[in-house]
C-alpha cells in the first residue's frame, strides 16, 4: 500500500480535517471468517487492537492465529472523527493504521497476540514502515484494561533489551488506552484474502520477542 503524501508530521491541535458525524460504510461481515464485522461477538471474547504498518498484511497475521474469533482494519489514535483513508493518507487526521481483534482468551493468549505484534515488524522506526513512510504507518498497541497496558508494557521493555543487544534503537512504539476504532472501508477489509498477491510491506526484525508468563491478560 503507497501513501499519497509522505507526512511523518502529526497535525496540531485544531487543525486536523474535520472528518463527518457518522460512520463510512463498510463490510458486514469478515471476508475470511463470516463473522460479524462490527458485532454482536461471540461470549468471552476480548479485544486488542495493534498497529504497525500496513494494514493489510497486518490484520492477514492475525487472522490466522487459532483463537482470533475476527479481525477488522481502521484508523486509530487520530483527532479526525470517521476519517476516509485518502484522508488518514494525507498525514492531516493524526490517525494510524490498525487491525482490531477479537479473541477466545481459552483459546489465545493476550501475550501471544503481543508476541505476533512485535516479531511481525520493527518498531524501531517511528513515522514509518519499511518502505511505508507517514504518520499512519507508526507502531502502537491500544489497551483496554490495565491487565493488557501492564503485559504490553512489560513485553516492550523486554523486546526492546533483545533488540539492543543486536543493535537495534529504541522502541518508538505508543502504548495508549484504546481510543474509538473507526472501521476502514469495505475494500480494506481482508484485502489479502481477496488479493492473494497484493502488497504487503512488513518485515520483523528476526529477533524473537521472549514473552513472560508473569503477567496475566484478558
Amino acid at each position: 500500500m503507497f501513501m499519497l503524501k509522505k507526512n511523518r508530521d502529526m497535525p496540531a491541535p485544531g487543525a486536523a480535517l474535520p472528518g463527518r458525524a457518522t460512520a463510512i460504510p463498510t463490510a458486514d461481515k469478515h471476508f475470511v471468517s463470516g463473522h460479524p464485522l462490527k458485532g454482536p461477538y461471540l461470549e468471552g471474547t476480548a479485544k486488542a487492537t495493534f498497529a504497525f504498518g500496513c494494514f493489510w498484511g497486518a490484520e492477514k497475521k492475525f487472522w490466522q492465529i487459532p483463537g482470533v474469533w475476527v479481525t477488522a482494519v481502521g484508523y486509530i489514535a487520530g483527532q479526525t472523527p470517521n476519517p476516509t483513508y485518502e484522508e488518514v493518507c494525507s498525514g492531516r487526521t493524526g490517525h494510524t493504521e490498525a487491525v482490531l481483534v477479537v479473541y477466545d482468551p481459552k483459546q489465545v493468549t493476550y501475550q501471544e497476540l503481543l508476541k505476533a505484534f512485535w516479531e511481525t515488524h520493527d518498531p524501531t522506526q517511528g513515522m514509518r514502515q519499511g518502505n511505508d513512510v507517514g504518520s499512519q504507518y507508526r507502531s502502537g498497541i491500544y489497551v483496554y484494561n490495565a491487565a493488557q497496558r501492564a503485559a504490553a508494557e512489560a513485553s516492550k521493555k523486554d523486546y526492546e533489551a533483545a533488540l539492543k543487544k543486536k543493535g537495534y534503537g529504541a522502541i518508538t512504539t505508543e502504548i495508549l488506552d484504546a481510543p474509538e476504532f473507526y472501521f476502514a472501508e469495505d475494500y480494506h477489509q481482508q484485502y489479502l484474502a481477496k488479493k492473494p498477491h497484493g502488497y504487503c510491506g512488513l518485515g520483523g526484525t528476526g529477533v524473537v520477542c521472549q514473552i513472560g508468563t508473569g503477567v496475566g491478560a484478558g
